[in-house]
């Protein structure tokens, strides 16, 4: 009897193990690219400034390992100049079930000098569904900074989503040159209404921004004859390819 029922249950083992042994191209990784944009906007403050501002991510990899171009600026219409120009390309693997880790440089081409920064850190989703992207920089002159974003989305109806949104600097270290002070330099704060007219794929959006600059970089901002705080009406277009 033992001898017949070994005999029954062999073929199984051995299919069992012909699965987990399986290396064929249909069990690897799945590649995947992509590009999308959180912001692609334009932006009109109380004080008759109007801004075109970006937010993109381009990303290509698996969810094991990811090669990541993350491009951020914010261009003066009226002035026609770049007010910010901030370009990483980072790597980032998992570290949890939630969270990736991110390593890779920086690069900065506003008015004033260039900077480029090493980049260390983390992004993935906290408790309660907060989307959180926090990193480390050290650039090429020896400062230090940090800068937390943080993405809350509320789902008003299948279409109709609001999302808050936090952005915050702080700076080690003092780097006059490019008009930080240390401490608490920056926070974004934002509120966007958006529409999905594809499927999440490209979403126009309306809302509100207030921004506001802090101690020693805000006195230096009020040196250069600007202003450290300012609220500002978006119109703009959420679009994933």
């Amino acid at each position: 009897m033992a001898i017949f029922t070994g005999l029954l249950l062999r073929p199984a083992v051995v299919t069992a193990q012909g699965m987990i042994e399986d290396t064929t191209p249909r069990k690897q990784a799945l590649t995947t690219w992509g590009v999308q944009f959180e912001e692609f906007e334009y932006r009109y403050s109380d004080a008759d400034e109007e801004l075109g501002v970006w937010n993109g991510d381009l990303f290509y990899g698996t969810d094991e390992f990811k090669a990541r171009w993350l491009t951020t600026g914010e261009y003066a219409i009226n002035e026609q100049a770049y007010e910010t120009l901030e370009n990483q390309f980072v790597a980032q693997t998992p570290i949890s079930r939630f969270f990736d880790a991110k390593a890779g440089i920086r690069i900065d081409t506003p008015e004033g000098p260039d900077r480029t920064y090493t980049v260390l850190g983390i992004a993935g989703l906290a408790p309660q569904w907060f989307e959180i992207d926090g990193s480390l920089y050290i650039s090429d002159e020896g400062d230090a900074s940090a800068a937390i974003d943080a993405e809350y989305e509320l789902l008003l109806t299948n279409y109709w989503i609001l999302a808050a949104t936090l952005d915050s600097t702080v700076a080690f270290s003092e780097d006059r040159a490019i008009g930080i002070g240390s401490g608490l330099v920056s926070t974004e704060t934002g509120l966007r209404v958006s529409y999905d007219l594809i499927d999440r794929a490209v979403s126009p959006y309306v809302g509100v921004v207030h921004e506001r600059e802090y101690g020693n970089t805000a006195d230096l901002t009020e040196a250069a004859g600007g202003d450290p705080e300012d609220w500002l009406g978006v119109v703009g277009l959420r679009m994933v390819f």
